[in-house]
Order: C-alpha cells, then sequence, then structure tokens
C-alpha cells in the first residue's frame, strides 16, 4: 500500500487560513562530557496539547501525558510547538503551556519552547524572555518569523542578529516550522548560526537527506544538537550525527523512536533498524491525516484519559479513519513484539 500524502500537506492544516505571524535544551546535553563518552541519541517529543470540553487547556491530563512520554523514553521535551497547537493559543496560553511543563518535569529532561512570536523583531524578544523566563532550556526561533518568502537570506541573518542583540546570552534553537511558510536553512546561514554558541538546538523538517548530511557535517563538534523530524531519514541521520528524533508519529509509538535513537548505531540491530524505519515512514502518512486529533485518538486507545478535543481545523475523525487508526494501533504491537519492546500502558 502507498500513500502518497506528505507530512506538510497534513500539518499545514494545522493552521488558520490566515496567520499574520511574519525547540534544544540549554542544552539537550553536556557538551563538556560528550567528549568523553558516547553521545545519547535522544527522542524529544513535538508534545500535543490535551484540552477540556471547553477548549481550555486540560493541565492535569498534560501531566499524565507528560508522565507516558516519559515512561516511553523521551529525554526531553518540546513543548509549545506546532503539534501544540501553539497557532490557535494566545501568548499567556503559550508561555502557562511552557511554565507547566518545566515545572512538572523537574530538571528531570530539559524542555524548549518556541519563542518568536510577535510582529515586529522587538515584540519578538519581548515574548522570547517571558518563555525563557518559565525556565525552558531553549528559546526556539521559527525561521519563517524572521523573514518574508519572498525575503533573502541576509535579511533572514539582519533579523537574526538583531534579535539576539536583544536577548542578551539567552540559549536558542531554529526550527523549520511549515507555518507560516516553511523556510529551510541553507548551508550558508546554518553555518553562521553554529557558529554561534547561542544557537544550540535544531529541528530540521528538511526531508531530505543530503541537506541533513550537509548540515550535520557543519554542526560536528558543535554546541548544536540537531534533531530530524523525518521518520524516512532516521535511522540514517542518527548514524550520522544526528542527536535525535522528534517527528509526529512520537505523539502514537513514542517507544519505537526510543528504540530507534538507542539502537541505530547498532551493527547488531541494523536489520531490525531498516525494517522499522520502513515501517514507520509507511504509516505517517495515516496518522498524519486528521493530526494531532488522530494522535489524541491513538493515545486514548493507549490508556491516556484525553479528550478527544482539538482547537485546530480537524474537529472529528471519520469512522473510516478510526479504523485505519485500530488497524495501526495492532500494526504498532507488533511491531513491539518484534523489537522486544513493552509498550507503555498509558492508564498506568
Amino acid at each position: 500500500m502507498s500513500y502518497p500524502i506528505s507530512r506538510r500537506t497534513f500539518l499545514e492544516q494545522l493552521t488558520p487560513a490566515a496567520i499574520g505571524l511574519a525547540a534544544g535544551a540549554g542544552a539537550l546535553t553536556s557538551h563538556a562530557a560528550d567528549h568523553m563518552k558516547p553521545v545519547e541519541k535522544k527522542f524529544v517529543p513535538v508534545m500535543v496539547t490535551p484540552f477540556k470540553s471547553d477548549l481550555k487547556i486540560d493541565y492535569d491530563k498534560l501531566s499524565l501525558l507528560t508522565d507516558f512520554y516519559l515512561a516511553a523514553g523521551a529525554k526531553g521535551f518540546f513543548a509549545n510547538c506546532l503539534s501544540s497547537e501553539m497557532f490557535f493559543m494566545n501568548d499567556q496560553e503559550r508561555i502557562d503551556l511552557t511554565r507547566h511543563v518545566v515545572n512538572y518535569v523537574a530538571g528531570k529532561v530539559p524542555v524548549v519552547s518556541t519563542g518568536s512570536f510577535g510582529d515586529t523583531i522587538e515584540n519578538k524578544a519581548v515574548f522570547a524572555k517571558q518563555i525563557q523566563d518559565t525556565g525552558a532550556s531553549g528559546v526556539i526561533l521559527i525561521t519563517g518569523h524572521f523573514a518574508a518568502a519572498s525575503e533573502s537570506d541576509t535579511v533572514l541573518l539582519h533579523n537574526l542578529e538583531k534579535f539576539l542583540s536583544l536577548t542578551g546570552d539567552m540559549k536558542v534553537g531554529t526550527y523549520e516550522c511549515p507555518v507560516p511558510y516553511k523556510r529551510l536553512i541553507s548551508p550558508a546561514v546554518f553555518k553562521s548560526l553554529v557558529s554561534n554558541r547561542r544557537f544550540i538546538y535544531h529541528k530540521d523538517t528538511s526531508e531530505d537527506i543530503k541537506n541533513i548530511e550537509v548540515k550535520l557535517k557543519i554542526a560536528q563538534g558543535t554546541q548544536l544538537e540537531f534533531y530530524n523530524a523525518h521518520t524516512a531519514t532516521a535511522v540514517e541521520s542518527l548514524r550520522k550525527g544526528g542527536r535525535g528524533m522528534s517527528p509526529i508519529s512520537g505523539n502514537f509509538y513514542p517507544e519505537i523512536h526510543t528504540w530507534l535513537c538507542r539502537y541505530a548505531d547498532a551493527p547488531s540491530k541494523s536489520a531490525d533498524a531498516a525494517w522499522i524505519q520502513s515501517e514507520i515512514a509507511r504509516t505517517e502518512p495515516v496518522i498524519s491525516k486528521y493530526y494531532p486529533l488522530s494522535s489524541k485518538y491513538f493515545l486514548k486507545k493507549r490508556g491516556l484519559p484525553i479528550e478527544l478535543v482539538c482547537r485546530s481545523k480537524a474537529k472529528s475523525i471519520p469512522a473510516e479513519q478510526m479504523k485505519v487508526l485500530d488497524d495501526t494501533y495492532n500494526v504498532f504491537l507488533g511491531w513491539c513484539d518484534r523489537l522486544g519492546i513493552k509498550a507503555v500502558n498509558g492508564r498506568q
């Protein structure tokens, strides 16, 4: 079976038709010790947000979801991201959401959060400082927030430089978010950013292993941690120096990405790694449909008592798509059996 619909198509459905807006930790590791031991590869979920039936954030369920991610092996969190429905929140909700996750994990793992909202560079800096004040380990900057689609990389770098001049020694990262439009970072821009030690994180959505390889070579030996959002290039990016994975499928079966991060470099697991990558890449277009509601349906099947409520466009899932997700859940259990993974019970 083939699934021709791209991840980008589904993610772009998460946002309102017109958004007037133009993740990485401090860091997600201790860089001073990196040369002393093998680098740990990390699954960092792009967190979904549980809502109550009245569309208010359900912080109790958010805590349960955070526990679930941790039990599944998460080594960090990207709160307030596209999967979190951040474009359907106001600034205070974005801040409160981030603060709750930071406080709840209490230093067990780092938390990063998007902080580049605002209609001017000055306003972006103000909001970024509010995100920093939550205790987030890194403030993530959406690349499409710093230059219009028609503007050059020179404009992008100029605006980023201005932002940095207004934010002291804030640790930051970059996020090639599909919204307001997907602005991929060129190798030249990436090299410039990596040379600044304040840049500690990059979430890549290029879906292009050649592009990824170039960036990984630039980041090699630096403070910047590279997280791939693309399941079809997961193994290769991890083997070539990526610090971890941060895909939307981590909101369905996080244990699989934890396993990949742990064993991508293990020669004895190479066949299983290639197999599971092909499996998750094959199923991603299926789970992406009606996302993030689809992930909440899947998580509910896994025992998490979250409401099937979203603020984004997907308000309900047709019965036939529920059947597809039910079937995918059974497929996931088969993956766990083959790989020797104990699936986390969300009821615990």
